[in-house]
């Protein structure tokens, strides 16, 4: 399929998500679209996906003129999107998942439904287990099932919005020969959005770069890494370095402990970070690393074992207790965890003061959001939704609502979607923060993260944490061993 965007515009206030965008995508390719934090560039898939309407320009699907006001009707027109967290109900089974949506008879053909599945999982080197239920899968065969359903049900163009967050290798090289098949072979157009440059150079035809809601230039691929970074922000960002700075001081520890969920169980935990120390958990979703940062921040009870911070016995502590005990915990989840869709800036900034009052001085929050917002540089205004914000935004506030000082910060793949200056300007404000004794513990899907930005490290496999390594000493390639289980 074909896809011809002519001057595409949206406008939210005064900001200019998308101002004038025209592009053309032919059909058997697959293109990257790149930019920084606040581009424009889930605006603009939302659109294209039938998520939200364009304020002015129109949308050509092999040379015919389309409108649609739905997901629902964009992929009847040949439109389909997979998004990071995939859309399927976690306590149903794969073949039920499939058919909502699909068949809205009152009798289902189960032995129709079986066949044309395992046609498509044969096709594509997808391996499902037709009777699983969707909550025992891994992220990336939850994605293989959604990308099914999307295929299935007419798309002729795909939108991957970051696809290979928190997959594996495995799952990743199954994923993009998938793509290739999907594109190359069949001739569907593909439209990945992602920051991993690496991962645009590999898969990719064409990439179109946004800046500031407008398309600032586009290039075939492979290219220099250089090139895109500098389409993306004018200039190569500076990367920050991180002077080693433990102090000999046990700010957290893990005496044998044991957590307990009725989809896992992660035992004999033990474990000192340091103050000033960045601990890196490293392992793939699912594997323990999750659990173990919702007991240190008190959000679920441990089995057994014993959790001490600055030396005080905090094992049965509640979530309010550890934070008033200057424990933070950032999920990933930024809308479904950390963030309240409908509350503004200014209110998030008064629900994170550690102390409240009866009566509210509106002055003086707005006059807070003013300041984090320069200061952790969100675009927005103190009465923005935080549902309005871009993710990279949403991300940034998140940590804009963190207070200081802290003794022990919890954090979920904390540069989730950023871009690469983003992702530097993060770690710099959270290395700023090891001066005061902060011990920093944070699981990431990235490797290359992992080992950049952490001391030490530990490694989780199957609910097992199997090891701790230094991070100076190892690399990717051990990791991955590691997290696959071999020793």
């Amino acid at each position: 399929m074909d896809i011809d965007l002519q001057d595409i515009r949206k406008y939210f206030g005064s900001v200019k998500a998308n101002d004038g965008i025209s592009m053309h995508l032919k059909g058997g390719q697959i293109y990257g679209l790149l930019g920084e934090n606040g581009a424009g560039k889930s605006t603009l898939m939302k659109i294209l996906s039938g998520y939200q309407p364009a304020d002015q320009g129109q949308i050509l699907l092999d040379n015919q003129a389309s409108t649609f006001q739905s997901p629902a009707q964009a992929l009847n027109c040949g439109i389909g999107m997979l998004y990071q967290e995939p859309l399927d109900f976690p306590p149903f089974k794969i073949i039920d998942n499939y058919l909502l949506g699909r068949d809205s008879r009152l009798n289902l053909d189960y032995k129709l439904v079986e066949k044309e599945l395992n046609d498509y999982f044969s096709h594509y080197n997808f391996e499902l287990d037709l009777q699983a239920f969707v909550d025992s899968l891994s992220l990336g065969e939850r994605q293989q099932l959604e990308l099914i359903r999307l295929l299935a049900g007419g798309a002729k163009a795909l939108i991957l919005d970051e696809p290979t967050t928190g997959i594996s290798a495995e799952q990743k090289d199954i994923l993009f020969a998938a793509m290739r098949t999907i594109a190359h072979e069949e001739g569907r157009t593909i439209i990945l959005v992602s920051h991993k440059l690496d991962e645009v150079q590999e898969l990719c035809d064409h990439a179109f770069v946004l800046q500031k809601g407008r398309l600032v230039g586009e290039i075939d691929i492979p290219c220099p890494n250089e090139k895109l970074v500098e389409m993306m922000f004018g200039q190569i960002p500076e990367r920050s370095d991180r002077a080693p700075l433990v102090m000999d001081v046990p700010k957290l520890e893990l005496l044998d402990l044991t957590i307990s969920t009725y989809r896992l169980r992660v035992e004999h935990i033990n474990l000192t970070i340091q103050a000033g120390e960045v601990f890196g958990l490293a392992g793939l979703e699912g594997s323990g690393q999750g659990l173990l940062q919702k007991a240190c921040a008190g959000l679920i009870k441990p089995e057994s074992g014993v959790i001490l911070l600055d030396g005080q016995d905090v094992t049965q502590w509640s979530y309010h207790r550890m934070q008033a005990a200057q424990v933070a915990y950032v999920p990933a989840g930024r809308l479904e965890a950390g963030l309240v869709a409908g509350l503004s800036i200014t209110e998030h900034m008064i629900l994170a003061q550690p102390e409240h009052s009866f009566f509210i001085d509106w002055n003086e929050a707005t006059d807070l959001s003013d300041s984090r917002i320069e200061q952790y540089q969100i675009v927005g205004k103190p009465d923005t939704y935080a549902d309005e914000l871009s993710g990279g935004n949403q991300q940034r506030l998140l940590y804009a609502l963190l207070n200081s000082p802290l003794k022990l910060l919890l954090l979920e793949h904390p540069t989730r979607g950023l871009d690469v200056r983003s992702t530097n300007w993060i770690w710099d404000k959270l290395y700023r923060r090891r001066g005061d004794g902060t011990a920093i513990m944070f699981m990431s899907a990235d490797l290359d993260e992992i080992i950049e930005r952490s001391d030490r490290i530990a490694v989780f496999s199957g609910g097992v944490m199997s090891r701790i390594v230094e991070a100076k000493d190892t690399d990717v390639e051990e990791l991955g061993h590691l997290i696959g289980g071999s020793e």
